[in-house]
């Protein structure tokens, strides 16, 4: 985990695959103030490199943003696309669940590749992604800023 300042922290985590036909999955948080910037996506490196995989991914494949409702009457958080491919949307609808369910402003990155959807396994794919990361934020939350793990 890098530190850049006590109240930025970076952590990246390798999430195994937990069926054949979704892959393993690289989530990379950085923890900010009141802000968590995420980005996850499918990855083929170890999990003793999985620091590396967001290098080898792309940020801006569907790239969202969202801010939690101020108060907690249902209303949906504020949510737009930062980009978007025409093959993708989940991004958006993904950060703001996160967002009303953290109570957290949510830059959210997915990098699937397209090949996955074309194949029927979208679906399996984005709900292993959004339980990745919903896990992902849990250690953060639960940590408090206290170091964390960098695999899991």
């Amino acid at each position: 985990m890098a530190t850049i300042d006590s109240r930025i922290r970076v952590d990246t985590r390798y999430f195994p695959s937990t069926e054949l036909t979704v892959p393993a999955l690289a989530v990379q948080t950085t923890r900010l103030v009141d802000t968590y910037m995420l980005w996850v996506g499918t990855t083929d490196v170890e999990p003793d490199q999985v620091e590396n995989a967001p290098l080898q991914g792309c940020l801006a494949k569907d790239w969202a943003c969202a801010m939690p409702a101020r108060e907690t009457s249902g209303t949906p958080a504020a949510a737009t696309p930062l980009y978007r491919s025409s093959s993708s949307e989940a991004a958006l609808s993904m950060a703001q669940r996160l967002a009303r369910r953290f109570k957290k402003q949510i830059f959210l990155a997915i990098d699937i590749p397209p090949s996955l959807g074309s194949m029927g396994q979208e679906g399996k794919l984005l709900l292993a992604i959004e339980r990745a990361l919903v896990d992902s934020l849990k250690s953060h939350e639960a940590a408090g800023g206290a170091g964390l793990s960098t695999t899991s």
